[in-house]
């Protein structure tokens, strides 16, 4: 079975059967992180003997079932709303996991694509149809946008609209002025891997599964960066945390920096979680610790440090019964 269907399937990160024990913790939501959460809570399983489950199936989904209690914890892409963390009567704790980059990621043989900020958003909003636009060999463009409801469409259109002359709105959902839609990031990954000529935002971690090509995109300084962890890790630090671990900086500055680049939640219970708690207490205190952190840039993600990491661990310290 390929990668990116077992993390469309959600399947539980599971130990052999003899050394399981306690809870199966149930999760579900964005599928940005959905192949580290899964690497995670295998190795997790097989160390421990607990079972975490998680749903790739998209911020938006992920905040519903969060809000309807049907799971012990949501992830998103985007931080929870207010107006969404009042109808959680249980209350909220969010808590920043891990750090990623969003790919322009493409399929097109023979092109190293640099883009700078403009050209980015005039391909998303369909004002650059060919490749030749862009300098490439002549054929015509088709761009892959997500279909469902995404945290990923968040953060890629944020920083679109902060590059200016976007227009197109700045949402989990936006009414694309082009394109072909595909649900989660797994999906928009395929149909570039499937289709020459193709365009599409998906996180880095899907450019290296699905052996893609990214772009370099133009920085805030002027600079044509890639999205590796070091650049991600760049525009990252100079994030500032709200009260509720909120944040994000959709063009940050220095010459380092990659232009899209965002932080990724797990949506807990502050009560109600019973004999539960101290279970997702350890499944993510073992997420966030130095020695798991560490083989994120492996899977094409951008480990936590430094105060954003200490405010995370924290965090998981108010997740009670």
């Amino acid at each position: 079975m390929k990668l990116s269907n077992i993390f469309a399937a959600g399947l539980v990160a599971a130990a052999p059967a003899a050394s399981l024990a306690g809870p199966t913790i149930n999760g579900a939501g964005a599928s940005f992180p959905a192949p580290i959460y899964q690497r995670w809570f295998a190795d997790y399983a097989r160390a421990t003997g607990n079972r975490v489950n998680y749903q790739s199936v998209g911020s938006g989904a992920g905040v519903r079932q969060f809000i309807a209690g049907t799971v012990n914890f949501g992830a998103s892409d985007e931080a929870i709303k207010s107006s969404d963390a009042a109808k959680v009567k249980r209350g909220v704790v969010q808590i920043p996991m891990v750090g990623g980059t969003i790919a322009v990621a493409y399929n097109k043989p023979g092109c190293n694509l640099k883009l700078t900020q403009k050209q980015t958003v005039d391909i998303f909003a369909g004002r650059i149809k060919d490749w030749k636009q862009v300098g490439c060999a002549a054929g015509p463009m088709m761009v892959v946008h997500r279909s469902d409801g995404s945290g990923t469409t968040y953060a890629f259109t944020n920083s679109l609209n902060a590059f200016g002359g976007w227009g197109a709105g700045v949402s989990k959902s936006v009414k694309w002025p082009t394109g072909v839609g595909a649900k989660g990031n797994e999906g928009v990954a395929g149909r570039i891997r499937q289709s020459n000529g193709a365009i599409g935002y998906v996180n880095t971690g899907f450019v290296k599964s699905n052996k893609l090509q990214a772009a370099a995109l133009q920085n805030k300084a002027g600079k044509f960066v890639l999205p590796t962890a070091a650049a991600g890790s760049a525009a990252l630090n100079g994030i500032k945390l709200d009260a509720n671990l909120a944040g994000e900086n959709p063009n940050p500055a220095g010459a380092t920096a990659y232009p899209i680049s965002t932080l990724t939640w797990i949506l807990a219970y502050k009560t109600g979680n019973g004999a539960n708690a101290d279970a997702i207490r350890k499944a993510l205190n073992y997420a966030l610790s130095s020695k798991v952190q560490s083989i994120a840039d492996d899977l094409g993600y951008v480990p936590l440090s430094g105060s954003i990491l200490n405010r995370a661990r924290l965090a998981v310290d108010r997740i009670g019964q």
